[in-house]
């Protein structure tokens, strides 16, 4: 049986990872593993406070991916709730691309 959850609840479960790192697993690539603590630490930041959803990249406001900039990076996220019917233990990913 799969449970359907509201994009609500959604939404409030990728909120919670992407601000206070709980309820699921980070994963930093190795772009971001290769910046060093201080630069992962600011990009963390950025992520936690990262606000600016749109229907460009949030459609179905889930707050299932975000692009920002930080440590002088692009930097893209994406948590894991975004599929229906998973609860928790799901895996955030923060990745970079060259800014230009």
């Amino acid at each position: 049986m799969t449970a359907v959850l509201d994009a609500d609840r959604v939404r409030a479960l990728n909120d919670t990872l992407r601000r206070t790192l709980s309820g699921g697993t980070l994963v930093l690539t190795a772009g971001v593993v290769a910046l060093g603590r201080a630069r992962q630490q600011s990009i963390l930041d950025a992520v936690a406070a990262h606000d600016r959803f749109d229907a460009d990249d949030d459609p179905y406001g889930e707050h299932d991916f975000g692009a920002l900039e930080a440590a002088r990076r692009a930097i893209r996220e994406s948590a894991p709730f975004s599929e229906l019917g998973q609860l928790a233990g799901g895996t955030m990913q923060v990745d970079i691309t060259p800014c230009d």
